[in-house]
C-alpha cells in the first residue's frame, strides 16, 4: 500500500472506533483525524490520499443519499463500520456502500480493506500507454509480454493459445512490429472461420486473369499479400481437413501457384496463427492434423484470461477507455470515477474477457459524456446492474475467487481474544511472559493470535456495540 500522504477521517458517531483505527494503524505511516463536526470540501479528496472510515451511527435520523454521501465526507472513499453485515446485491443496499468492516473489525481487516481502496484510487491515476501499447499491470501479462518480445524478432512460427476477446491479434501485432525483417512488410489479417466453402483456393492462392468466369483481372491470394511480412490466421482450428492439407503444402514448400496459372510465386512470410480451442485435443480426435500443428506451434504462447490478469489490469484497461471515450478534458473536469464504478468492475467476472470489459467501459463513458455527470441520472447503475446480471449467470465453476478480506468468525470467541490482547497488553507484548500469564504454551498463544487475527499493537473490542446497533433500520 502507498502510504505517502494517506489520510484517514474517521467519523465514529455513536460508536467508538477513533481510537481503534488510531491503534491499528500505529506502526503505519498514516494520519488518522477525527473528524465529526468536521466539514470537509471536495478538495479534501484530490490527489486519491484521503479515505473516510465512517461509524453507520453517524446515519442515524438522516436520509441516505448520494449527494449526502459526498458533500458530508468531501467527495472521498467510504469504509462503513457496521455491527451487521450488509448484503451484496445492489437492490439491497446503496451503491456506495461497498467497503463494509463489522464492528469487531481487526487490525488485519482494517488494512486489507484499505489496501483495497487504494489500489483502486491508483488506477485512476495510470494515463492510457502512448501509441498502441498494450496495457498490463498483472505479472502474468508482464511475463507473456516479456516472451512476445524475446521471440518477436525471428523466423519461426508462432501459435498463440487463449479464450475469445483476450487479444491474440494484438498479440500478433506486437510481434509483427518487433521484427526487423517482417515488420516491416504488410500485416494480412484472416478469419480462418470466415472463410466460404469453395473459395479457400481463390482466397489463399489467388487467381490469374481468365482463370474462371468473372477473373477479370488477376488477384493476389492471402499467402502472396503476406510476402515480406506476417500473416495472421485467426482461429486456425475452424479450418477444415481437407483445407489444412493445402495449408501445410504451402508452409513445406514456400511456393504458391495461382488458380489458373504455371509459374509458382516464392514467398516469405512469418506464420502466426491463433485458436481458442485446444489443438492437442483436436489433433488426438483426429479434427486436426499432427503434422500441421507441429509446423505452426514450434513457438506457443498463452494468452491469459482477464480473470487471471487480476482487478488491476481489469482497472487500467477501464480507465484507458474511458479516458479516450470521455476526453481528457472533461475526464479533469469530472474527475475520478466514483468508489462503486471502481468497485463493480474490479470485482466482475467479464466472460468475453477485455472485448466485453471494453464494450461496457464505452457506455459508461458515452453516459458520462453525455450527461457530464458519472452517475447520468441513473444510467450508470443500470448499466452495471445488467452486467453483473450477466457475469453471475455465466461465471466460471472455479473462478480465481480473491483471498477473502474479513476473518470467519464462527468459532470466535470474543471474550477470549480480548482477554489475550489484554495479557498481550499488560506484558508489553512479549510472547512467552503473555503465555505464562495466560497459563498456556507459548505455541497455543501463537495459534490463538493467528486464529483471532492479533497483531501487534492490536486493540480491545467492545464486547456489546449497542450504539452501533442503532443503524439496523436506517434507510439503506
Amino acid at each position: 500500500m502507498n502510504q505517502n500522504d494517506l489520510v484517514i477521517y474517521v467519523w465514529e458517531g455513536q460508536a467508538d472506533i477513533a481510537e481503534r483505527v488510531e491503534r491499528c494503524m500505529v506502526n503505519l505511516d498514516v494520519d488518522v483525524v477525527r473528524a465529526d463536526g468536521l466539514t470537509l470540501s471536495p478538495m479534501a479528496a484530490q490527489g486519491g490520499n484521503a479515505i473516510a472510515v465512517v461509524s453507520v451511527s453517524v446515519l442515524e435520523g438522516a436520509r441516505f443519499t448520494r449527494q449526502g454521501i459526498e458533500g458530508n465526507f468531501g467527495g472521498m472513499p467510504v469504509l462503513w463500520v457496521s455491527a451487521k453485515p450488509r448484503g451484496e446485491g445492489p437492490g439491497t443496499y446503496a451503491t456506495e456502500y461497498s467497503h463494509v468492516l463489522p464492528f469487531d473489525f481487526t487490525g488485519a481487516e482494517l488494512r486489507a480493506m484499505l489496501v483495497r481502496i487504494v489500489r483502486r484510487l491508483q488506477s485512476t491515476r495510470h494515463k492510457p500507454p502512448r501509441g498502441d501499447d498494450i496495457i498490463a499491470e498483472a505479472e502474468v501479462m508482464l511475463a507473456l509480454l516479456r516472451d512476445v518480445d524475446t521471440f518477436a524478432d525471428c523466423e519461426h512460427s508462432v501459435l498463440i493459445f487463449g479464450e475469445t476477446g483476450t487479444g491474440k491479434e494484438r498479440i500478433a501485432e506486437r510481434l509483427h512490429e518487433r521484427n526487423t525483417h517482417y515488420g516491416q512488410g504488410p500485416f494480412v489479417v484472416v478469419n480462418c472461420g470466415a472463410i466460404p466453402d469453395g473459395l479457400f483456393e481463390s482466397l489463399f492462392f489467388g487467381h490469374a486473369k481468365g482463370s474462371f468466369t468473372g477473373a477479370v483481372t488477376a488477384h493476389k491470394g492471402f499467402f502472396e499479400q503476406a510476402n515480406g511480412g506476417t500473416l495472421f490466421l485467426d482461429e486456425i482450428a475452424d479450418l477444415p481437413l481437407y483445407q489444412q492439407v493445402k495449408l501445410l503444402r504451402v508452409l513445406e514448400e514456400r511456393t504458391v501457384t495461382r488458380l489458373g496459372a504455371t509459374s509458382p510465386v516464392a514467398l516469405d512470410f512469418r506464420l502466426v496463427a491463433a485458436t481458442n480451442k485446444s489443438l492437442r485435443e483436436l489433433v488426438h480426435a483426429g479434427r486436426f492434423r499432427a503434422d500441421l500443428f507441429f509446423r505452426l506451434a514450434v513457438i506457443e504462447l498463452q494468452m491469459p484470461s482477464l480473470e487471471e490478469r487480476g482487478e488491476a489490469d481489469k482497472l487500467a484497461i477501464f480507465n484507458s477507455i474511458l479516458r479516450k471515450v470521455v476526453g481528457e478534458e472533461m475526464m479533469e473536469r469530472l474527475g475520478g470515477p466514483p468508489m462503486y464504478i471502481l468497485d463493480a468492475i474490479a470485482q466482475m467476472y467479464f466472460p468475453g474477457n477485455v472485448r466485453e470489459l471494453r464494450n461496457l467501459a464505452e457506455r459508461i463513458g458515452v453516459a458520462a459524456r453525455q450527461t457530464q455527470d458519472w452517475h447520468a441520472g441513473g444510467a450508470t447503475e443500470r448499466l452495471l446492474q445488467q452486467a453483473q446480471s450477466l457475469s453471475a449467470t455465466t461465471f466460471p465453476l472455479e473462478p480465481h475467487a480473491a483471498e477473502p478480506l474479513l476473518a470467519d468468525r464462527s468459532n470466535w470467541d470474543l471474550e477470549e481474544r480480548n482477554r489475550i490482547i489484554e495479557a498481550l497488553h499488560a506484558n508489553a507484548w512479549k510472547r512467552q511472559n503473555t503465555a505464562q500469564q495466560l497459563g498456556i504454551s507459548r505455541k497455543v498463544l501463537w495459534e490463538k493470535m493467528r486464529k483471532y487475527q492479533i497483531s501487534d499493537g492490536e486493540p480491545l473490542v467492545p464486547l456489546a456495540p449497542a450504539a452501533a446497533q442503532a443503524n439496523d433500520n436506517l434507510p439503506l
